[in-house]
């Protein structure tokens, strides 16, 4: 038990396993100091109550999308799948609401499934994997469809700054594979705790027109 304290039993060991001495990877305690420093960001942001409970929820699940689709290219369906069905359970008794909820998840999957196959279509491969598609219906599910819409932006966004510097530096062709799902996960806590404001920003530009 006192082997698996957060931060603290990995500098008590040196960095090593206590069993076999084998070395343990540094990225354990930094994902646990960024999990520490967002869940006291997200508190301090939120007010008490369901709102809360479910950005606590889904910062985790984003913590680690972001490092296995980083480490390994993949969104493993037992964090995504009952993320759907608990982003939409939180809806029922806090934001975004269980209709915005819903047609998140229909917005989120749909929309990106729809540009895979529009790709497919187009190069005969594929070019976006279907944990993408599940990622964006549960980040529909905890956010509601505008925050989703922005969350595909962003990322997009930042995805399409990434490649384009691997390519000015040699390090990736057009067909170097991003994980889309790390972006994915910044994107969204972006929209999670500053959506309404980038939204209602953008808009602004029109007021008036």
């Amino acid at each position: 038990m006192f082997d698996n304290i957060p931060v603290v039993s990995w500098l008590l060991l040196g960095g090593r396993c206590r069993a076999c001495g084998a070395p343990v990877s540094v990225r354990y305690p930094v994902v646990e100091i960024i999990t520490a420093l967002l869940f006291v960001l997200i508190a301090a942001m939120t007010p008490p109550g369901p709102l809360l409970a479910s950005r606590w929820t889904l910062t985790s699940a984003l913590i680690v999308l972001f490092a296995i689709d980083l480490e390994h290219q993949i969104l493993p369906n037992v964090i995504t799948l009952p993320g759907i069905l608990v982003g939409f359970l939180f809806s029922l008794v806090g934001p975004p609401g269980w209709l915005a909820s819903l047609v998140g998840i229909l917005v989120g999957a749909g929309l990106l499934y729809a540009v895979a196959g529009l790709y497919y279509l187009v190069r005969r491969e594929e070019g976006l994997g279907m944990g993408d598609v599940k990622m964006l219906a549960m980040l529909g599910a905890f956010l509601g469809w505008r925050a989703v819409l922005l969350t595909i932006v962003l990322s997009s966004f930042a995805g399409a700054l990434i490649g384009l510097g691997l390519m000015l530096t040699s390090r990736g062709g057009l067909k170097y594979a991003l994980p889309f799902g790390t972006f994915l996960a910044v994107g969204a806590m972006v929209a999670m705790l500053q959506g309404d404001e980038i939204i209602g920003w953008y808009l602004g530009f029109f007021e008036g027109l």
